[in-house]
């Protein structure tokens, strides 16, 4: 062999790292997983470790405290029924921005997409002014037909989405779609804008609408969407109260429900004196943190039902607009001191319940949560003219200004700083809100008349 003949030989450098970790507390325990690849990527999946941890069974030894102790001893008032102070805040601080990818469900982990547009280092790189959009189409052709396209996407482009003007003029598009006969075609000034274009395509989706996830819906019947503005309370809104447990036996079962509930009355009974601390509490919370919601007062309320089953529908009639003191009604009647006669409906207290939590949409009553009924007058006459002060057809919605939880009254004795005399029967039968109700209301009808002209 020659010795001017060479040979390749690679370089091979052993580099060790240094591993400043503590070695973990307890050895790796190690799975049987069936080995399909890496190719399907099912190992970097959320779903994997989440299967594995459904079929993995636990061993551990759990104790009677499982792992937790708990000492009640120091907690004020919890040995007195009193467990306010273990139980969940009824207005949760609110999460920090920082702590919010923490929150983030196990199918969202590792997609890019997920609150990507807060990372600045998982940001892709984009064009994101529009004098750098329209540098794109700059050495495109410059022929009559491309130079008209090439105008009006500039055009379009200039007009930022959350410009206030190219809001208007979209929501203004929306009207006139629903309503083209009432369309504004004048001038475009600052005072009335022009909406902006229809498409050919929205045209023929608001006539014939589909479900964008299932084509073989059918659309049978469709209500616009309007305020009823003559049903807004004295107070500016209602209240939703729901029972932790059924009012009445089987109230919850379909084929036994009382009718009764549909007209039951709830009546004011007081607050004790851990209500008053409580809410005096909160607002001071309030007033440290405006953000939250605004707080309301911890009442105590008496529960009514009508004594008489058979009654419920002509209740219904008389607390409604149709016909309220018909002489066919079954009313209870009586004789007042003064020899006039009266007329009512009887009921008879139930029992007593105190909030359990409770939570108000007073900054907002419209946003939050609102009730929603469907009317079409249709349904209960004949023809198509309106009766005098009969709504139009619609779906109407009511303002929602406090959410309540109430739950029976705990036996023992209850420390009240305001208690209202028990009453075990209540007289009741409708009728026409008063002056100072009806100024009242009319009160609340003027907040929500933002340009200052009439509801």
């Amino acid at each position: 062999m020659s010795r001017s003949q060479s040979y390749q030989q690679d370089y091979i450098a052993r580099i060790r790292y240094s591993n400043a970790l503590p070695p973990p507390p307890c050895p790796p325990k190690l799975l049987d997983i069936p080995n399909t690849g890496l190719s399907s990527g099912q190992y970097t999946s959320a779903k994997f470790s989440a299967r594995l941890a459904r079929e993995q069974p636990l061993n551990i030894e759990a104790d009677a405290e499982l792992g937790m102790p708990i000492d009640l001893v120091g907690i004020p008032g919890v040995f007195d029924g009193d467990e306010s102070a273990i139980q969940a805040l009824p207005q949760p601080p609110q999460l920090s921005p920082a702590d919010r990818a923490l929150m983030r469900p196990p199918n969202a982990l590792g997609k890019s997409t997920a609150n990507a547009s807060q990372a600045s280092f998982l940001r892709r790189t984009e064009y994101i002014t529009s004098s750098t959009a329209g540098s794109k189409n700059m050495f495109e052709s410059s022929n009559s037909s491309n130079t008209m396209r090439l105008r009006k996407k500039r055009a379009k482009g200039n007009v930022h989405e959350d410009d206030p003007i190219h809001i208007t003029r979209n929501i203004l598009k929306g009207f006139n779609l629903a309503y083209p006969e009432d369309a504004y075609t004048g001038p475009d000034t600052t005072e009335n804008l022009r909406p902006a274009n229809i498409d050919v395509e929205e045209k023929r989706a608001w006539k014939n609408p589909k479900n964008p996830h299932n084509d073989k819906l059918e659309l049978i019947d469709s209500y616009p969407l309007l305020p009823d503005w003559d049903a807004i309370p004295d107070t500016g809104s209602y209240a939703m109260f729901k029972f932790v447990a059924a009012p009445v036996k089987d109230a919850s079962s379909a084929s036994t429900y009382d009718p009764r509930l549909d007209v039951s009355i709830l009546r004011l009974a007081g607050e004790t004196i851990e209500d008053r601390a409580r809410f005096a509490q909160e607002q001071e919370l309030y007033k440290q943190d405006p953000s939250m919601h605004p707080p309301l007062p911890w009442f105590h309320y008496e529960f009514f039902l009508p004594s008489d089953r058979a009654k419920v529908s002509a209740i219904k009639r008389n607390f409604s607009t149709y016909n309220p003191d018909a002489a066919d009604l079954p009313f209870d009647e009586t004789v007042d001191e003064d020899g006039r006669p009266r007329k009512f409906f009887r009921y008879e207290n139930v029992r007593t319940y105190e909030t359990q939590s409770q939570v108000s949409n007073l900054n907002d009553r419209f946003g939050d949560t609102v009730a929603l009924a469907l009317h079409d007058p249709k349904i209960h006459r004949e023809g198509d003219k309106l009766r005098e002060g009969e709504l139009p057809k619609g779906a109407y919605f009511y303002p929602i200004g406090q959410k309540s939880h109430i739950r029976p009254r705990r036996p023992g004795k209850v420390h009240m700083v305001e208690e209202f005399p028990k009453i075990d029967y209540l007289e009741a039968s409708g009728r026409e809100p008063d002056e100072e109700e009806v100024r009242k209301r009319e009160a609340e009808r003027r907040v929500y008349d933002v340009e200052g002209g009439e509801v």
